[in-house]
C-alpha cells in the first residue's frame, strides 16, 4: 500500500541524527565510514540509521570496489512530499470518500506474488514475462543480507528453499543487477542498480 509507505518514510525522518545525516548526504555522498566520523557516532549506529533510510527510499546507493557511497535521494524526497500534500491539502468534493491508496504497480506486485508464489512461501514456477520475473526475483531478494558474502554455495542452498533452479535463478540475479559476484563470492548491489520492473 501506497498508504504504507508514506508511514514508512516519516518514521524515517522522525529522528535527529538521521535528519543530520540526510542534511550531510544533500550536500555530497559519502561512505558510511565518513558518516560515522563526521557525526561523531559509532559505526553499528550509522548502520542501524542507514538501513531505516533505505527501508523508506530516502537514500540511493553506489558501489566502489569495497565501499558503498550513499546519497540524499531527492526524487523520493519530492514525491512523498506532495502525495503527503495532495492527501492532505486537496479539496473535498461533496461526500467523495478518500480512494483507494494503491498505484498500478503496486497491484500487479501483489497480483503475480499470489499466481507465482504457494502460501507456504515456495515459487511454483519462474515467470516467462520479463517484467514478472523480476517482481519474483525482487521478492527472493528481500531476504539476503546487504553487506553480507555468500559462497556459490549458501546462495544456491537459499534458493532452493523457494525452487529447484538454482542455477537459473542465481544467473539471474547476476543478469539483473540484483548480486555481483568476484571470486566465486557473491553480494548484494545497492537497489539503485537492481533492474526495475516498474519501467517496463
Amino acid at each position: 500500500m501506497q498508504l504504507d509507505k508514506l508511514v514508512t518514510y516519516h518514521r524515517a525522518l522522525a529522528d535527529p541524527t538521521r535528519i543530520r545525516l540526510l542534511l550531510l548526504l544533500k550536500t555530497k555522498e559519502r561512505s558510511g565510514q565518513e558518516l560515522a566520523a563526521e557525526l561523531s557516532v559509532s559505526a553499528p549506529t550509522i548502520t542501524h540509521h542507514i538501513k531505516i533510510l533505505r527501508e523508506a527510499t530516502l537514500i540511493k546507493e553506489r558501489r566502489e570496489k569495497n565501499t558503498i557511497f550513499f546519497s540524499l535521494n531527492t526524487k523520493v524526497v519530492q514525491q512523498k512530499n506532495q502525495v503527503i500534500q495532495d492527501l492532505l491539502l486537496r479539496e473535498k468534493k461533496g461526500d467523495e470518500e478518500m480512494p483507494e491508496i494503491m498505484n498500478q504497480n503496486e497491484k500487479l506486485k501483489l497480483s503475480v506474488l499470489e499466481n507465482f508464489f504457494t502460501k507456504e512461501g515456495t515459487l511454483k514456477q519462474i515467470p516467462a514475462q520479463l517484467k514478472k520475473k523480476l517482481i519474483v526475483l525482487e521478492q527472493l531478494m528481500e531476504e539476503l543480507e546487504r553487506g553480507k558474502k555468500y559462497s556459490e554455495q549458501e546462495l544456491n542452498q537459499y534458493i532452493k528453499q523457494y525452487h529447484p533452479d538454482f542455477a537459473t535463478i542465481r544467473r539471474e540475479f547476476i543478469m539483473q543487477q540484483y548480486m555481483y559476484r568476484e571470486d566465486g563470492i557473491y553480494e548484494v548491489n545497492p537497489r539503485e542498480m537492481w533492474a526495475k520492473w516498474q519501467d517496463l
